[in-house]
């Protein structure tokens, strides 16, 4: 395994940000999801070798990313916010983190990882003027200039448009496909999906489960879902007219609202529009609760302790 993090926790005053994270990630892509604030960007440290663990060890490569410097010659690192020399061009900054990783031909190699990640036309360009798509490119450019065998990178789709995240996605996949370990975090569920067939959740600096993403996909689906109907009149016409649907687990009315417990989302959305016209009930909105990394979490721990459906 390229990277292996054992029993690992870390604190900042009363603040736990981690405890006891244990995990392996292997060559190919692994996401790393969680909520904001959830300890992603504290582990990310940790295994760049930015900081130490309070207990626990991790290994890059099996060498420890605090001690052995020989390792950041071949660790690729974006980290969350700016992260940029704004000051200099991207070519420039590209070049400098080439020479200070000793790359043979530091010029040639930061013009093709410019050009990898789409900036060849804007190289020149103060990265200080880049816009923040603009400069998650810079970052990746930075983080392949010297073709590193394994990637740590930290919600590197923040900022970028449609076709932007598209062709990150198709870079960083196409480095795994070459033998590239690569970690990347992110809060979003689908864009996790869309890079990596692993995936390794953490919820308030703790694992709660890893496995591959289409099973994390069927867990949040397999647990009950709570659906919040807001109505311009009184609702009970609506709730009655629900009792009786399939998709209905359970019922609750309060002031204008209906909350329904489902395990069909889908199916109580075909429901809501057949109950709303036979009530003659308007519908204001209709969102989800509890559809969150916090709320898999609380659900994942009453399960196991037998409180859960």
């Amino acid at each position: 395994m390229s990277i292996r993090v054992d029993k690992i926790s870390r604190t900042f005053g009363d603040t736990v940000a981690l405890s006891q994270v244990s995990f392996t990630v292997g060559p190919g892509i692994t996401g790393l999801l969680g909520h904001n604030g959830a300890g992603k960007s504290t582990l990310l440290s940790l295994l760049a070798g930015y900081s130490s663990p309070d207990e626990g060890t991790v290994r890059i490569l099996d060498g420890d990313p605090r001690t052995d410097r020989a390792l950041h010659r071949r660790v690729g690192v974006v980290p969350d916010g700016q992260g940029l020399w704004s000051h200099l061009t991207a070519r420039e900054a590209v070049t400098a983190l080439a020479k200070l990783r000793d790359v043979r031909h530091p010029g040639q190699a930061a013009a093709a990882a410019l050009d990898e990640v789409g900036l060849t036309e804007a190289a020149d360009r103060r990265l200080g003027q880049y816009s923040k798509g603009m400069g998650q490119r810079a970052k990746l450019a930075q983080a392949l200039v010297h073709n590193p065998d394994v990637l740590l990178l930290d919600e590197p789709l923040n900022g970028l448009d449609p076709a932007q995240r598209r062709h990150m996605i198709d870079v960083v996949s196409n480095r795994a496909a070459h033998g590239c370990t690569v970690l990347v975090s992110s809060h979003v569920l689908h864009e996790v999906e869309r890079m990596a067939p692993q995936v390794v959740v953490l919820v308030n600096g703790r694992v709660v489960a890893e496995g591959e993403t289409s099973g994390i996909k069927a867990l949040l689906r397999d647990r009950p879902q709570t659906v919040r109907v807001t109505l311009a009149g009184d609702p009970r016409p609506l709730a009655s007219a629900l009792a009786g649907a399939v998709s209905t687990q359970a019922i609750r009315v309060s002031d204008n609202r209906v909350e329904v417990d489902t395990l069909n989302p889908e199916a109580l959305g075909l429901a809501l529009s057949q109950a709303a016209a036979a009530s003659g009930t308007t519908l204001r909105s209709i969102e989800p609760v509890g559809d969150d990394l916090e709320s898999l979490y609380a659900y994942l721990t009453a399960r196991a302790r037998g409180a859960a459906r």
